[in-house]
Parts: structure tokens; C-alpha cells; sequence
């Protein structure tokens, strides 16, 4: 386990940052049929590195779509909607740091596994907030700007 976990996707804005990313699917069926054909993993490095090399670029691309979704949402989603689900994405940032404090406490293999797990998601989301975040400060900073009149009168 190298890096952090695959990224959990929203299921309403999935189809968006799903859209055209190459999820490995076929080297992932050819790596599970060379362990099915071969019954022993050394004879497989080859579809495994290709699948990890894969799923690296592909977490990558899914990151920063996410990221990028969460700032057009706080940008064009009416503010209060886009503050509540700032809220949303604080208390869900909240619930995983407490899981990870009790995930602290678990040893052996099963600990780290969650502890690996958690803090992945833990800084998915933390980065999404910030996408949000930076989203909706940039149309406050849009919507702050004060229009000017179109004529203007000047009496000498």
C-alpha cells in the first residue's frame, strides 16, 4: 500500500468527475487473471506494477477534479446552499478526526489498514473544503465589487 487510498467520490457530482477518466478496469481483469491462471503473485509483477502505475494517475486525475468540482460548486450553488454544505464537509472532517483517535488505539495490521484509510479520506475532504471554501470567498470577492454608473455629471 503505497500512497493514499483511492479518493471516495460524492454520488452528486460522480458522473462529473467520473466523466472520461480511465478507471483500470482491464488491467485490473488482466492482473486478476494472471493470479487465477498463474495461482501465485511472482508471476504477476508486471500486471501489478501496471495496475499500480494506473490507479496512481487515475487517484491523481479524481483528486483534482474533485477538488475543482468543489470550487465551481461554491462559486455557482446559491450561498446558502454552499454554506451548508461547507457545514456538511466540517462536521464530516470533524467525525473522521474522531475516528481516528479511536482508530489510534487498535494495533497490529487492522489499526494501520484504518488508520491508512482514515487519513486518506481525512485529507480528501479537507482538501474539498478548502475547494469549496476558496470558491465561495472568490464570488464574494465577485459580488462585492460595486458597479459603477453609467453616466456621471460633473458641474464646473
Amino acid at each position: 500500500m503505497k500512497g493514499p487510498p483511492s479518493p471516495l467520490i460524492p454520488p452528486e457530482i460522480a458522473s462529473h468527475v467520473l466523466e472520461g477518466v480511465d478507471l483500470c478496469t482491464g488491467i485490473l481483469r488482466n492482473l486478476f487473471l494472471c493470479l487465477q491462471v498463474n495461482n501465485i503473485e511472482p508471476f504477476c509483477q508486471e500486471d501489478i506494477a501496471l495496475y499500480r502505475e494506473c490507479a496512481e494517475k487515475r487517484d491523481e486525475i479524481l483528486r483534482h477534479r474533485l477538488q475543482d468540482s468543489e470550487r465551481k460548486l461554491g462559486l455557482s450553488m446559491p450561498l446558502d446552499e454552499a454554506k451548508e454544505r461547507a457545514s456538511q464537509l466540517e462536521s464530516e472532517v470533524t467525525s473522521l478526526e474522531r475516528h481516528m483517535i479511536l482508530a489510534s488505539g487498535i494495533k497490529g495490521v487492522e489499526g494501520f489498514r484504518q488508520r491508512w484509510s482514515l487519513h486518506g479520506r481525512l485529507t480528501d475532504t479537507r482538501n474539498r473544503l478548502e475547494s469549496l471554501r476558496q470558491g465561495i470567498d472568490n464570488r464574494k470577492k465577485d459580488d462585492s465589487v460595486p458597479k459603477a454608473t453609467t453616466k456621471r455629471w460633473f458641474l464646473w
